[in-house]
């Protein structure tokens, strides 16, 4: 199992819509990894470099990056961010 992270840097310009991320974006990353899927969440950051932060527990990095190639799901990121996400993904060891 892997935890994909996606950290949304905070800049002076940056946006971003935490309802449509929440409501719209991760389900939609949810739904394209299906059953590799096994939790996501996001938290809204009160301090520090990032302004988001999200997750998702999926089965290997090859499910996510099968999930992923397709496109759709990085090309939503227009609809909430105006910055794009540095990805981490680790090994779950807990």
């Amino acid at each position: 199992m892997i935890r994909v992270t996606f950290l949304y840097p905070k800049t002076d310009e940056s946006t971003f819509d935490m309802g449509y991320y929440t409501s719209t974006h991760m389900p939609m990353l949810a739904a394209a990894l299906g059953e590799h899927c096994h939790g996501w969440g996001a938290d809204r950051i009160t301090n520090g470099p990032y302004e988001a932060i999200g997750w998702a527990l999926v089965s290997s990095a090859e499910a996510f990056g099968a999930a992923t190639e397709g496109g759709e799901v990085r090309a939503d990121v227009a609809n909430y961010s105006s910055v794009h996400p540095e990805v981490v993904i680790g090994d779950v060891v807990r």
